[in-house]
């Protein structure tokens, strides 16, 4: 059955100068864009994120008055789950209420939390946490790697030296690279990569753009999810299995990679700087919103054949605006689509 396509709208919006010579010439013929792609799924390929994975903020209006909501999907399991649990606690005690963000690392990360928590400017005393959030070790920002054996063909992408033992599903090509790990794939719509030797395999999740992770001090601290970060620049590759991942951004994302950077050590927004500060009204989860309140949103499965297409199209582009297929892709060149259900 041939599947609708979607249109492609102005060519990929390269540049402003290019924008409008670009719109007046007719598309070609060609192969279908990654979207349009998408946008022929059919319907049960698309999968409900339950709201109990669902994080609504709301921070305090910006300078005109529009309002500002960032949703964020938690991490699934089985990565970093005593972290999620600790997030689910605090945003049902309130204590994100009315904390701000303090921290704008322009190319790296956006950071919120207590202002008086492991600050430079701190003044005060911290908030006092809720009672029974979990502590985890190290070890828990990875899994055990056999998980990836889980995964479809398609979904996995190999270095030519990585040989799979019996209990591994070798990828017949590899279209993906990657220069942090023997094996990158999707797990349930995460991006994950692993790494295998003779002591055994390790799977983590991976620091792409829009990802949510965990602030903590030196180690052997591992952060309890009271200071949470997201990713608005290049994939810092290096955090993973350094820090905690506890979900990423599916909505509004917008409202925190615009903000105004800081001057001071690593972002932080100087004494001079306090007027920068959003602060964040509220945090809830979505489970707990009245349902007329509750956003609905959905991923396209990673294990479907129209995702594997998209895999193929990401990082062969042969659309018409393209002169010359790439021949691979980095993994977090390959974002899942996530989109609000019945859309």
């Amino acid at each position: 059955m041939t599947k609708p396509l979607i249109s492609l709208t102005a060519a990929l919006a390269i540049s402003i100068s290019f924008a409008s010579p670009l719109a007046a010439q007719d598309q070609p013929a060609g192969a279908p864009s990654p979207n349009e792609i998408v946008g022929g799924a059919e319907a049960e390929e698309w999968v409900a994120i339950p709201a109990e994975d669902l994080l609504v903020m709301t921070l305090a209006p910006a300078s005109d008055g529009t309002e500002r909501e960032v949703v964020i999907q938690l991490m699934s399991a089985p990565f970093s789950q005593g972290w999620v649990e600790n997030i689910r606690t605090l945003a049902r005690t309130g204590w994100y209420d009315d904390i701000t963000v303090n921290r704008v690392q322009d190319n790296y990360v956006v950071q919120w939390g207590d202002l008086n928590y492991d600050n430079p400017e701190a003044d005060g005393d911290p908030k006092l946490l809720p009672a029974g959030l979990q502590v985890m070790a190290e070890s828990d920002y990875s899994v055990d790697g056999r998980i990836l054996s889980q995964l479809t063909v398609s979904n996995l992408v190999a270095k030519a030296e990585f040989q799979p033992g019996e209990d591994w599903i070798a990828p017949e090509e590899s279209e993906l690279g990657d220069e942090y790990s023997d094996l990158v794939g999707f797990h349930r719509g995460w991006p994950v990569a692993s790494t295998f030797s003779e002591y055994g395999a390790e799977t983590w999740p991976i620091h792409c753009y829009g990802m949510v992770g965990v602030g903590r001090n030196y180690s052997p601290d591992t952060g309890s999810g009271a200071e949470l970060y997201t990713v608005i620049g290049h994939a810092p590759r290096h955090l993973d299995r350094n820090i905690a991942l506890v979900g990423r951004m599916v909505e509004g994302m917008e409202h925190l990679s615009s903000l105004p950077r800081g001057t001071g050590a690593l972002g932080f927004y100087t004494e001079e700087e306090a007027d920068k500060r959003t602060p964040i009204l509220a945090v809830r989860m979505a489970s707990d919103l009245p349902a007329d309140e509750r956003p609905n949103f959905e991923y396209l499965s990673s294990e479907g054949e129209t995702f594997a297409r998209y895999v193929a199209a990401r990082a062969n582009r042969r659309d018409p605006f393209f002169i010359t297929p790439a021949g691979g892709a980095d993994i977090c060149n390959i974002p899942v689509p996530i989109r609000r259900a019945g859309e």
